[in-house]
């Protein structure tokens, strides 16, 4: 499925978040885009020793053994750790905390990208047109001095670029 398509099969979840302007959905698809490589992977891809690198991670809620590995990253943003997936839980009302596979459905994929975009604001950085506080965000999980240190920052800006073309006013 592409950005214009699913754009148009959100269209009301967008708006109704505030993702409604050509910039605003420029930066938002450019950004879940590449993070689920194309809107085709809607769960982190790795062997479980890969996930190994979550296990036990406090600053993401992981306490519990097997933590690293039930929630690793899914949806369009690629939502990782118990804490986001219970905050995600709290927020909707859906319980992914004990259906984490639940964010590797379109629709769910979509909700819990929303809700990271409004979580950490990010309407506001595209409205300034700041790819790089919107990359830290969403891949360091704070803004960071350097520009353009986020994980595949060149990719984002491609896609920002060809977004901004599709959706242009």
């Amino acid at each position: 499925m592409s950005a214009l398509e699913l754009s148009k099969k959100y269209k009301s979840l967008l708006d109704k978040n505030g993702i409604n302007t050509p910039l605003r959905l420029a930066h938002f698809f450019a950004q879940i885009d590449h993070e689920s490589g194309g809107f085709k992977h809607l769960r982190e891809i790795g062997n479980d020793a890969y996930f190994a690198k979550y296990e036990g991670r406090k600053s993401i809620g992981n306490t519990q053994k097997g933590d690293g590995l039930k929630y690793k990253g899914r949806g369009f943003i690629q939502i990782t750790g118990r804490y986001n997936y219970t905050e995600l839980t709290k927020a909707t009302g859906i319980d992914y905390v004990n259906n984490p596979q639940w964010l590797e459905r379109e629709p769910d994929a979509m909700i819990s990208a929303l809700w990271f975009w409004n979580r950490n604001k990010l309407n506001k950085y595209a409205d300034l047109d700041r790819i790089d506080s919107i990359s830290d965000l969403i891949n360091k999980g704070k803004i960071t001095p350097a520009y353009g240190d986020s994980n595949g920052f060149m990719d984002r800006v491609n896609k920002l670029r060809f977004y901004k073309a599709v959706f242009k006013p």
